[in-house]
């Protein structure tokens, strides 16, 4: 979510020995050709590079999330056919393999033209998942994939479905003398929205027509382990610790999580300036954020959230902008009088919030 978000997760790596996927979306990080991310500014190389130059243990591991056609801002805004979406989408790719990248995730579950259904779908997986593999091959790059197959809705997926999908992966993968994908996503009753997980997963209440998830989910995972596939859980932000400790105990093998951390950066940073008697510059940070607008798609029909909660929900799209640069360095030059470290202090904060997940995923030894 950012350059302490980045620095934050290498360090606890090295430090608890831990491996965890660094995995970037394309609004993220992109090949220079889609201009970048918004994180840092870094294109797919550059990242790479800084990853693979800090993580002394070798313990991070560089995923691509959300790769596939329309899954790029730039692919959406020149409103691209199908197939010059996926030739863009196999461009990105192509740049993830070179710049090292050992985690492909296969999503194309965007369509902006019409509403495929499920063969359709896969018949768009097999196409980018041949065409990586073939790549990888050529530049003689070790790469695992994951695949997901539909946008997070926050119910879950049903068994039927699941076990169709992986069935016709396992036949493609067999045919084309492919390794089979190391990870599925799943829909297992997560949702984000503000700054809550208002999926199924974590609330006492049933929802129509649904499994509850703690009955649903082992049903899910079993299918998995009979294809012999791991089950990949995305929008894991926000979930009380009681509902991550279950992860281990169901068996979820992996979990994404992403806008809670930025959040955490943007209260820290909030906070810090408030504290400190620097209201002008976290006035002038909260304007920057609230006219990004990159809230808008968090927000949950009749919010009673504030203009502070908007700013607040959308704040790392904005900690590479210029405007933001200027704060800060005007922040890290009164901070330091005080002997604190603006920076350090982000990226402690971040920390924290990190942590939490590893601690209850019983990923360091606490």
């Amino acid at each position: 979510m950012s350059l302490n978000c980045v620095d934050a997760a290498i360090e606890l790596a090295n430090d608890y020995e831990a491996p965890l996927l660094l995995i970037a979306s394309r609004r993220q990080i992109d090949a220079e050709e889609f201009g970048g991310g918004y994180v840092n500014n870094w294109t797919t190389q550059e990242f790479a590079k800084y990853v693979i130059d800090n993580d002394q243990k070798g313990k991070i591991l560089l995923a691509r999330d959300h790769g596939g056609p329309w899954q790029s801002t730039k692919e959406v805004g020149e409103n691209l056919s199908l197939r010059r979406a996926m030739d863009s989408a196999k461009l990105s790719y192509l740049r993830d393999l070179e710049a090292g990248f050992q985690v492909l995730h296969i999503d194309p579950s965007v369509d902006i033209h019409s509403s495929p259904n499920v063969d359709e779908i896969l018949d768009r997986v097999f196409d980018l998942y041949d065409y990586c593999w073939t790549h990888a091959q050529r530049l003689g790059r070790e790469v695992i994939f994951e695949v997901g197959t539909e946008e997070q809705s926050g119910s879950t997926n049903t068994q039927e479905e699941l076990d169709y999908t992986l069935n016709e992966l396992l036949k493609f993968c067999k045919k084309n003398n492919i390794p089979q994908p190391s990870f599925v996503v799943i829909q297992t009753g997560t949702r984000v929205m503000e700054t809550r997980n208002v999926g199924s997963f974590d609330t006492p209440l049933r929802v129509a027509n649904e499994l509850p998830a703690e009955i649903q989910v082992p049903k899910m995972i079993e299918i998995c382990n009979r294809y012999g596939i791991m089950m990949k859980e995305h929008n894991t932000d926000y979930l009380s610790d009681e509902a991550l400790q279950w992860h281990p105990r169901l068996g979820i093998h992996a979990a994404n999580v992403a806008p809670e951390f930025g959040v955490a950066e943007t209260v820290a940073l909030l906070d810090v300036l408030e504290k400190n008697n620097l209201q002008g510059l976290a006035d002038d940070f909260l304007k920057l954020s609230y006219d990004s607008k990159k809230w808008e798609k968090w927000m949950l029909d009749g919010t009673t959230a504030s203009d502070r909660d908007r700013s607040i929900i959308s704040g790392h799209y904005v900690f590479s902008k210029p405007g933001c640069d200027e704060i800060k360095a005007k922040a890290r030059k009164d901070l330091a009088k005080k002997q604190i470290d603006l920076d350090s202090h982000l990226k402690n904060e971040v920390k924290k919030s990190i942590f939490r997940y590893m601690k209850n995923f019983r990923m360091a030894g606490v």
